[in-house]
């Protein structure tokens, strides 16, 4: 049970705090403003301190997160594209190929995953979240149940699974898993109206505190789609609002920023726009926007790779880690970190080991970038083949 401390704050200085508003008295002609002292309630979990150890952990220098939470339905469609029918045995074969890479924890510090393979084991018997645990990568959960259209938006959605997420997470943390993912979607084409911004920061929010209550690190990601031909100050423009209203919830909501982590989509033009911008560029717009939204207390922002190809990814990354930022600047990829991974297996048992090699070479260069230490030279022109997809679900 969370249980609440009282801090002593100055009306005048503070309009609000923790999810209380003060006003002080307008000044008229026969008032004036008065300062007095209120208390306002502060959170204070069970889970705070692991949370926030939790927190650090995932975000290490060198390390960022792989994204395997992919749905089944998803995962199918990964699988067909070698030829593969979607299959419970072959989803298990190709999750046990990535969490069994030997040397993924030097890159790695963090996998989210979806519910079957947080209880998945290899075909030997060995649970995948052990698997993780020895190569210390902290095991994370996929925990919304996806999204639906919004009423009364602009074709918008919104985002499902708040309904029996405290019991879920309690058997999540049971299970091993130690941080969630909750994913909304802002579309800029469609607005994005105040209703579906709202809506996608609320329950942001809701997620978030519901998950530190059970011990669980919440990866806050309202997801800026790329879909669109808007130049990137557009992107910026709604990435500002977006991001001020779900740290505006969060506060509501009393969730302890020191342990949550974000993952933002990196402030681009739409995809459909006629000039792509620059890595330079791109760190530019997505570093100001972190900085005006994104309070210090943060621990890490580990990136969306949304359809960028594996050397966009990496190049935006690097670009952003050439000076010093209020927190740690990494990556949490999916298609980034796998599709290479995928090409190369094909399926097949006599090319694991290739595809894991394949792995660890995207791993090592993402570890790079987040010490602003990489280069693209040498990397194939298969990395370098954009992603996106328009309309894209998971």
């Amino acid at each position: 049970m969370a249980c609440v401390s009282f801090a002593k704050l100055n009306a005048a200085s503070s309009q609000w705090i923790g999810g209380q508003q003060s006003f002080a008295q307008r000044p008229g002609p026969s008032t004036r403003l008065a300062t007095r002292r209120v208390s306002v309630p502060i959170r204070a979990g069970a889970y705070t301190d692991e949370l926030i150890q939790t927190a650090k952990a995932i975000a290490s220098p060198g390390r960022g997160i792989l994204a395997i939470d992919e749905s089944n339905a998803t995962c199918g469609k990964r699988l067909s594209s070698i030829g593969l029918d979607n299959t419970e045995p072959n989803r298990q074969a190709y999750r046990q190929l990535l969490l069994t890479t030997p040397g993924l924890g030097e890159y790695i510090s963090g996998a989210i995953l979806f519910e079957e393979t947080l209880y998945q084991s290899t075909t030997d018997g060995k649970k995948f979240v052990d698997c993780l645990r020895e190569q210390k990568i902290v095991p994370g959960i996929k925990v919304d149940k996806g999204l639906v259209p919004l009423p009364g938006s602009n074709n918008e959605s919104w985002c499902q699974g708040l309904d029996g997420l405290s019991s879920r997470s309690a058997e999540y943390y049971k299970q091993g898993a130690r941080f969630a993912k909750w994913r909304t979607v802002v579309s800029i084409p469609c607005g994005p109206s105040a209703l579906a911004v709202k809506e996608a920061a609320w329950g942001l929010a809701r997620y978030a505190a519901i998950s530190q209550d059970n011990g669980l690190v919440p990866i806050v990601e309202p997801e800026i789609l790329l879909d669109g031909d808007h130049p990137i100050e557009r992107t910026l423009e709604v990435a500002e609002k977006v991001w001020a209203e779900v740290f505006y919830y969060l506060a509501e909501n009393n969730v302890i920023f020191e342990g949550i982590l974000l993952k933002p989509s990196m402030v681009t033009p739409g995809a459909e726009h006629k000039e792509k911008a620059s890595p330079d560029t791109i760190a530019k717009y997505t570093l100001t926007m972190l900085r005006r939204r994104v309070p210090p207390a943060v621990p890490g922002i580990m990136f969306l790779s949304g359809g960028q190809s594996e050397v966009e990814a990496t190049l935006n990354l690097n670009a952003m880690n050439q000076s010093p930022n209020p927190w740690h600047v990494s990556f949490s990829y999916a298609r980034a970190l796998q599709n290479t991974v995928l090409k190369t297996w094909q399926g097949r048992p006599e090319s694991v080991e290739a595809a894991q090699k394949a792995l660890l070479v995207r791993a090592k260069a993402n570890s790079l970038a987040q010490l602003g230490k990489y280069s693209a030279e040498g990397e194939s022109e298969e990395a370098k083949k954009g992603m996106f997809v328009k309309g894209y679900t998971y």
